[in-house]
């Protein structure tokens, strides 16, 4: 995996509003079940989600292609303010959470130097609700490597699940 630095004014950042409360997004992003629902681009499947949800615990992730592939992602908390954020590192894995390299998966990623990925929870008032996703490379690089669709992607299975919780 490459390291640049690079100001934190470049680096990949997505928004979007939900028609939920803070309390119901953040449900549906740090709760397994939930995750396993949206975790991945359109056609991806999540048959693994373990989260050691607490600053110092870990994750691990095995998002699985439409043609079967299984792909992991491991990680750590590294901050958590309830409700509000969740800073996080995420890599590529095998299935025990032991770091490959991106490569190995045919994936080209550019990663900063020392950044962890965020996810920030806005309370916008009258029920609707600000995710702000800052990933750990550039925008540039997310682009040219698939993220920023990938995550577009994600956030939109993302955008259905906490519909479903509104609905209930």
């Amino acid at each position: 995996m490459t390291a640049n630095t690079i100001s934190a004014t470049e680096r990949m950042v997505i928004t979007r509003i939900f028609d939920a409360s803070r309390e119901l997004v953040w449900k549906a992003w740090t709760d397994p079940r939930y995750a396993m629902q949206w975790w991945g681009p359109k056609g991806f499947t999540t048959p693994v989600c373990k989260m050691d949800f607490r600053v110092g615990g870990k994750f691990l992730i095995c998002m699985r292609t439409p043609d079967g592939q299984d792909l992991w992602n491991g990680g750590e908390y590294h901050e958590i303010v309830l409700h509000e954020k969740i800073v996080y590192s995420m890599y590529f894995s095998d299935a025990e959470g032991n770091k490959v390299e991106p490569e190995q998966y045919g994936i080209k990623h550019e990663a900063i130097a020392d950044a962890h990925d965020v996810v920030l929870f806005e309370d916008l008032g009258i029920g609707k609700t600000k995710l702000t996703l800052i990933g750990n490379e550039s925008m540039e690089s997310a682009k040219e490597s698939g993220q920023v669709e990938g995550w577009n992607e994600i956030l939109g299975k993302f955008a259905a699940v906490v519909a479903g919780l509104v609905a209930k």
